[in-house]
């Protein structure tokens, strides 16, 4: 029978070695990805904006303010300036907003591909969609 070869065990383990090093090194070089901490903080602040209307008195008739902007498209309307008002109050000044109602909407159009929190409130007229995003 011929004589084979063995590699020594010390080249394998420093062959393991060297591959762990490396691999420990690239995974500092290259860092690991951030978490997503934007999107549930904006999806927080619209969840906030939902609640807080949805649980604020009508100005005019209805149980909520919700519920009395999504009443009708004349309600909507006659509430459109004052809706606005209140969301603008509800949020600070670096973020924007659009807020849905089945009636119309207020706030600004949403831009393509920026990341944007949302919530939605049921209501007897229909579903309210709130967006936030960051300027």
């Amino acid at each position: 029978m011929p004589d084979r070869g063995q590699l020594s065990l010390s080249i394998v383990e420093a062959g393991v070695g060297v591959v762990f090093v490396l691999a420990v090194a690239l995974g500092f070089a290259l860092g690991v990805p951030a978490p997503d901490t934007e999107t549930p903080q904006l999806d927080a602040y619209a969840d906030d904006v939902a609640t807080v209307l949805a649980n604020e008195p009508p100005r005019h008739g209805g149980e909520t303010r919700l519920e009395e902007v999504t009443r009708s498209p004349a309600a909507f309307d006659r509430e459109r300036d004052a809706l606005e008002s209140r969301v603008d109050r509800l949020l600070s000044a670096n973020l924007m907003y659009r807020l849905e109602t089945p009636h119309g909407a207020v706030g600004y159009e949403r831009p393509a591909g920026s990341p944007a929190g949302q919530a939605t409130a049921p209501t007897a007229g229909g579903e309210v969609r709130v967006w936030v995003w960051h300027v």
